[in-house]
């Protein structure tokens, strides 16, 4: 029969340490409870203390699993690795769950059973097995950082502390749910001009791979030495160029944007640069300073009103930013709290936000409703960015369509300018 390593406290509250014979962690707490302890960890002796043990169906029955049950595969990034909208549905469910009456133990094992994501299944299964063993679900969490970031674990170690998980849930469904909301207009508003630059890119190539030279042979038989014009010159040249260099060009590009990407991840001056870049652009930069300050306040809003401390949710929010200017402002508003200052100061000296959202904070802390009004710019800012995204599209839809009208055309009146030249020299002759 196995060994179990626990760590209990008895009805004065004195803390106790043992090892205890038992066929699973389940039947060592009901064990413990009969002797009058409130385990607090289960550990299965020997495997170490940062590991917990986990029941499975083959240690319930007090047998071993043979090798090849234990073996087990991994692919990064498919199977530990869980979809954002899943994980929503998963947070809004339990958050019903709770909210019912079922205990956090009970829910888990219902939404193990139902989920058919082998990924979020597996997750649950050990947030189950952790619970099961004495750990919070904060704690449990902790061992899944690939699907539960910063923000999530703070959120539920704020709601475990005030007793009200269930409302942190449903808190983080929301935001989750927003947050996709607008991630989801972005994309479906890219998709239009991606389609159109994506056709217009291969009718281009087309047709200076394959239509362009047949007329350079053409020419070069009609006009019988004679210089072309300048225009039908250049593309010529464009054409030969891009046939006799396509097979570099082309992993030269995404070499360039593969370590472009690279290095602005991993080169912190670079990276700044970029992002003050991407926040100044014309037409998009006001979009994306839209979103940054959107997700700046729904952030620090969502973890301030569920009980996480302002120090600890800006550094929340400085890591969630995906902007280091906007990360940056962040850090200078964290010190200045941190000294005893008021926040509306360094959001005010780092220009990144408008003075409307200034102004909006600085009565929000005044009148001690700074959540609520954090909630409030958040959502103003999401009506924003839907007006935003409406009008960049509608902008871009014209633009690429003339691109492309001018681009074709272009080569249109190339092409047919030697044959002017042809049709003149013909008339001639037959005048003669």
């Amino acid at each position: 029969m196995p060994k179990y390593e626990y760590t209990a406290v008895d009805a004065r509250g004195v803390e106790k340490a043992g090892e205890i014979d038992t066929e699973s962690p389940a039947a060592a707490i009901n064990k413990l409870k009969e002797m009058g302890y409130f385990p607090t960890k289960i550990t299965e002796a020997g495997a170490g203390h940062s590991r917990k043990s986990k029941p499975g169906a083959a240690a319930a029955k007090g047998g071993k699993k043979s090798g090849w049950q234990q073996m087990e595969i991994k692919i990064p990034g498919l199977t530990d690795r869980v979809n954002k909208k899943l994980l929503t549905i998963f947070t809004r469910q339990l958050a019903t769950l709770i909210d019912a009456g079922l205990p956090l133990l009970r829910a888990l094992r219902t939404l193990e059973r139902q989920e058919r994501n082998l990924a979020l299944k597996k997750t649950i299964t050990a947030l189950a097995e952790a619970v099961e063993g004495g750990s919070t679900l904060s704690e449990a969490m902790q061992h899944h950082p690939r699907v539960f970031d910063r923000l999530y674990i703070n959120m539920i170690r704020a709601g475990e502390a005030g007793g009200v998980l269930e409302v942190v849930l449903t808190r983080l469904s929301e935001f989750a749910e927003k947050a996709q909301k607008i991630r989801g207009k972005v994309l479906a508003a890219s998709v239009y001009p991606c389609v159109v630059l994506t056709i217009a890119i291969t009718i281009l190539f087309f047709l200076m791979t394959y239509i362009v030279p047949k007329f350079q042979d053409i020419f070069k038989d009609l006009l019988e030495g004679k210089p072309l014009p300048q225009l039908t010159q250049y593309v010529m040249n464009a054409s030969k160029l891009i046939r006799e260099n396509v097979l570099l060009v082309v992993p030269a590009v995404v070499g360039f944007v593969v370590i472009f990407n690279i290095l602005v991840k991993k080169v912190p001056p670079l990276t700044k640069l970029w992002d003050t870049f991407k926040l100044n652009m014309p037409a998009f930069g006001p979009m994306i300073r839209k979103v940054g300050i959107s997700r700046f306040t729904r952030t620090l809003g969502t973890l301030i009103s569920s009980g996480v401390p302002i120090l600890q949710g800006l550094m929340i929010v400085k890591e969630t930013s995906g902007n280091r200017v906007i990360a940056d402002a962040v850090q200078r508003v964290h010190d200045s709290v941190k000294e005893g200052e008021s926040v509306v100061r360094p959001l005010e000296a780092s220009k990144v936000f408008p003075p409307m959202v200034v102004s909006m904070i600085d009565v929000g802390e005044e009148t001690g409703a700074l959540p609520e009004m954090l909630m409030k710019i958040a959502d103003n800012y999401d009506e924003e960015v839907d007006n935003a995204v409406a009008g960049i599209t509608s902008l871009l839809e014209p633009m690429l369509i003339v691109f492309l009208a001018v681009v074709v055309g272009v080569i249109v009146v190339a092409l047919f300018l030697p044959l002017v030249t042809i049709l003149q020299t013909l008339g001639g002759g037959t005048t003669t």
